[in-house]
């Protein structure tokens, strides 16, 4: 692999510092590079909104909940696959997730197993509609 080794970014937005520092260390270990915010207007507002190739979501934070996010990441045509994760399971809010294009919706606790898929298959599936 070598030179050809593509890095993945994971961005976490989620306002509860010991998720980011959970996911973030799992997402190091499995050898993605992540990018966390504590909040959506964090990551608004940040110099690294074209970096991410997958996103992970909060549902419920103070401020722009993380379905506020996702609209607004839309409108901008943002390409970015969307995976929420929330204690919140509430089936109105997963399928409005998925009406906006969400690539998976996690209740917590998740599996790291099942998160690292999520971000696999979501990410896999943004590049071959890129080629």
């Amino acid at each position: 692999m070598g030179k050809n080794k593509i890095i993945t970014i994971v961005g976490i937005v989620d306002d509860d510092q010991s998720v980011r520092d959970s996911i973030s260390s799992l997402l190091r270990s499995a050898g993605f590079k992540t990018a966390p915010f504590a909040s959506a207007e964090e990551f608004l507002n940040s110099d690294h909104l074209s970096e991410p190739d997958c996103l992970l979501l909060d549902v419920r934070m103070p401020g722009l909940s993380g379905l506020e996010l996702q609209s607004q990441l839309r409108s901008m045509k943002y390409p970015t696959p969307i995976i929420f994760i929330t204690a919140l399971t509430d089936d109105q809010v997963r399928d409005k997730a998925f009406e906006q294009g969400a690539s998976a919706f996690l209740g917590k606790p998740f599996s790291e197993e099942v998160l690292l898929c999520a971000i696999q298959a979501a990410i896999e599936v943004t590049r071959a509609s890129s080629k």
